[in-house]
């Protein structure tokens, strides 16, 4: 779109006619000799002189208005403006903490297609579609076992996070569950976070056997933080042993942050806890707009002075061809002897 930065500069477009008319050039009078024959001269030489005078003071007036009315617009600072750039900024920090203990690799899920995969298999075909609806978001994923270790950081790229989730195998963190150091690398991570809402998802199938802060603690420091945490219990209840689910420590460290807790018994029900939290956690997408503009103002300025100089060039074209004609002008004389003007070549 074609706009003036400073259109309020066209009311000056009557200056230069407002200085004519109120400070008017002084008037000089020019020599001249009187001849009784002037009639007579002027017919003999015929109308072109007196003509080529208005001729030329209306070309000059047409060019410089034209001249006026391109440095006019220069000034006025024309600009093109783009189509907008639309950026989205993130309203929300969303961390994944995803338990890769030995336990995760037991096959008691059915994938998509009907087979029997393990744990941790159902988990990343099930966060591949919640990230895809996580546009606007930035979302960091922490995975942990005998420890807990960043995978991928804070970022809008989400296919990012898809790939290295889908790069995770069991046991690569280690064989035993660190939730609660989950939970505190968590809080750190989102430190210099300034987004207006914050949040963790905890998948787990184990109970805490390795941190060395108790989870309920590592909540209580998230909650302090305004940091919210939703719990995901997966697998088998009835698990006895070091690989116990312990729900009621995940519904604790939910409940004391503001979170929910909730247990995914297969792989439906695991899909159903996201469009849950989808409903739970209002999305929200914050968008600003550009639209970038490009100067043309100097194009105005060039234009301003293409007309100046080719109207210099003819007036100097018209002057050589005046010159040129010198040979063949026509010369008045008076006749002595009948005092009538003559024409000679």
């Amino acid at each position: 779109m074609f706009t003036f930065l400073y259109p309020w500069l066209w009311l000056l477009l009557p200056l230069p006619w407002l200085i004519r008319r109120f400070a008017p050039p002084r008037k000089t009078s020019p020599s001249a000799v009187r001849v009784p024959f002037g009639a007579r001269l002027t017919a003999v030489l015929g109308p072109g002189g007196a003509k080529s005078d208005s001729d030329t003071l209306s070309r000059s007036g047409i060019v410089a208005t034209a001249v006026w009315l391109m440095v006019l617009a220069a000034l006025a600072r024309p600009q093109w403006i783009e189509p907008p750039i639309v950026k989205e900024l993130p309203t929300r920090d969303l961390l994944l903490l995803v338990d890769l203990s030995g336990s995760m690799d037991q096959q008691d899920f059915v994938s998509a297609k009907g087979e029997k995969v393990d744990r941790l298999t159902a988990v990343k075909e099930v966060l591949d579609d919640f990230l895809k609806r996580r546009k606007g978001d930035r979302v960091g994923l922490v995975v942990f076992g005998d420890a807990a270790y960043l995978q991928a950081p804070f970022s809008t790229d989400l296919t990012l996070s898809e790939r290295l989730l889908n790069e995770c195998q069991v046991g690569m963190a280690g064989p035993r569950t660190a939730l609660g150091d989950a939970i505190g690398l968590g809080v750190n991570l989102f430190k210099d976070s300034t987004a207006p809402s914050k949040t963790m998802i905890a998948l787990t199938d184990g109970n805490d056997t390795k941190s060395q802060i108790p989870p309920i603690e590592a909540a209580r420091v998230a909650a302090e933080r305004d940091i919210r945490i939703y719990t995901v219990a997966i697998g088998d209840p009835t698990t006895v042993g070091e690989d116990k689910l312990d729900a009621q420590a995940l519904q604790d460290v939910a409940q004391a942050t503001g979170g929910s807790y909730f247990f995914a018994a297969d792989r439906q029900s695991l899909a159903g806890i996201y469009d849950q939290l989808d409903k739970l956690e209002e999305h929200k997408v914050t968008t600003v707009s550009h639209r970038p503009r490009r100067d043309l103002f100097a194009w105005f300025v060039a234009a301003a002075l293409a007309i100046s100089m080719l109207d210099k060039l003819a007036a100097i074209l018209r002057r050589s061809s005046g010159e040129k004609v010198s040979a063949a002008e026509t010369k008045v004389n008076v006749n002595p002897q009948t005092g009538k003007l003559e024409a000679l070549s």
